[in-house]
């Protein structure tokens, strides 16, 4: 199973990057959701950062090239999990009302200060 992280990034101190690897490994060591085994963790975290073709660097790209990188990581999830927080992050809302509308199950990461302690379902019906 391929499962992506979302949460927010914008006005986050190093776009929030501490939370989704914290949130990565922890996914890493428990390997498995609803008995199915975790293959794969895409994170938006992730996307190249430095120089674009454009010459841009990170801070200068527009919110608009993350998002559309985002959503074609998670269109290849089968599952997402969202970070605290992410009913404030204008992108993390898209991702969620992205996978519930197409059926994917959605779960909700709780953290204690800066460490991941549980991983709970989300159901939400439209």
């Amino acid at each position: 199973m391929i499962l992506y992280i979302s949460g927010p990034m914008t006005g986050y101190p190093n776009f929030n990057r501490g939370s989704f690897a914290a949130a990565k490994e922890y996914i890493e060591q428990i390997d498995q959701l609803h008995d199915k085994t975790v293959t794969e963790i895409l994170s938006p975290a992730d996307i190249t950062q430095g120089e674009s073709e454009e010459g841009l660097h990170e801070a200068d790209k527009p919110w608009g090239f993350y998002m559309r990188q985002a959503v074609k990581m998670l269109m290849e999830a089968d599952q997402i999990v969202m970070l605290p927080g992410w009913e404030d992050s204008k992108g993390a809302r898209r991702e969620f009302d992205l996978a519930v509308d197409l059926g994917m199950q959605v779960w909700h990461i709780v953290f204690e200060g800066e460490t991941p302690t549980g991983i709970h379902g989300i159901i939400r019906e439209r």
